[in-house]
Formats: structure tokens, sequence, C-alpha cells
């Protein structure tokens, strides 16, 4: 996804009086995972030492398995206060598992990484990541990049949410997560100072679009 769109989601939650930062990472997300847990570690760690009183991360598609990574190497649920994901493959993504045979020139680190069963999707499993901290996982049955979509609901622990069930009938593509305003509403709850799943529970789409 462009950075375009995770750019307006960060004006969204600086405008409530919160700091909002969207990481430059390794080739633009598609370079090693490893490398970009370590651009979020750095930056989380810089935050925390200037002050900051607390960090949320949020992680939008492959940055939802980066964040998941970040807990299970860098000690991230003690830094951090909650995780939100959006579209994020935490239980791999088909589509990533037919490109690496198809069109293996095509899938760079992250896709490959990003396959079911990769030693990165199992150590998110195997780590319990999902339980380490307060998560919320936002997801689409629209998507079409996370496939099948409830690959993005699979990680034990993690408070659910999908999008038509708090919106029926709504059309979220992939790459419309980061700006459809109901999810963008979803996120400013979620990393609001409630407890996480009195934050997200009996939501209401017409306010959450207002609020996005």
């Amino acid at each position: 996804g462009s950075r375009g769109g995770l750019q307006q989601l960060a004006a969204r939650i600086e405008a409530t009086g919160r700091s909002a930062t969207v990481l430059t990472l390794v080739g633009d997300g598609t370079g090693d995972l490893s490398a970009q847990v370590a651009v979020l570690d750095a930056a989380v760690d810089a935050a925390l030492a200037t002050g900051a009183p607390s960090v949320d991360v949020v992680g939008y598609s492959a940055g939802g398995v980066v964040a998941g990574l970040w807990v299970a190497r860098d000690d991230g649920s003690n830094k951090a206060r909650r995780v939100v994901t959006l579209g994020a493959p935490l239980a791999g993504t088909s589509l990533a598992a037919t490109a690496t045979v198809v069109a293996p020139d095509a899938c760079p680190a992250a896709c490959r990484q990003l396959a079911p069963g990769s030693a990165e999707i199992t150590e998110l499993t195997r780590d319990r990541v999902g339980e380490a901290l307060p998560w919320l996982s936002v997801w689409t049955a629209d998507d079409e990049t996370v496939t099948p979509p409830g690959a993005a609901s699979a990680l034990a622990g993690t408070t659910q949410l999908q999008v038509q069930a708090v919106c029926p009938g709504a059309r979220v593509t992939h790459s419309a997560l980061p700006t459809d305003p109901a999810v963008t509403g979803v996120v400013l709850r979620a990393l609001s100072p409630d407890p996480l799943d009195a934050a997200v529970t009996g939501v209401d789409c017409a306010e959450l679009r207002a609020a996005g």
C-alpha cells in the first residue's frame, strides 16, 4: 500500500492531540522483515527515550506481522501499550505462497516471508504474541491481498473486528483500509485511554464514520 494512506491516518491520530510517525521501512515494506523489525524497535526506543508516556503500534498489512515479530524479539509487550493491525496476514497469505511458485522474481523477501508456514509466520504463533498485550486485528471480507481474508483474524489472543460486522454491506478493499472512515474511527477508539475491549464493543457504523 502507499504511504499516502498511512499519512492520512496519522494526520487523523494527530488531530486527537497525539503524535504519530509513519515509519520508512526497508524496500518500502518489501524488504526482509527482520530489518523492518529493527526499524520499528529503534523508533519505539527513540520515542520512549524522549519522554513519550506510552507507545501504541499500528501495523498495516505486512506491518502487522512486523509488529508481531517485534513483540516476540524485542520485548515489545513491555514497550508498547497496545497493538492495532489492519489487514495484517497474521496467519500468512496464500497469495504470497502462490507468488513464490508462479512468479518468484516478482516476490521479494517480505513476500516470501508472508507465505503460510514461513519461519516468520510460525514465530508469531509459537511465541503467542497475540496474548502478550492488548491487540486489535481489524480486517475486511473484501481483502484481495490477505487470502483468505480470515487469515488476518487467526492469531490467538487478539481482539477481532471485521469491518462488515460493524458496517454490513460495506465494500472495503485491502488498500482502502488505512483511509476508510469507519476503520479510522475504530483505530481512534482503539488508541483511546479506554480498555481495548470497551473501545470496540457495541460500536456503531455511522458514529465511526463520523469520527473517522
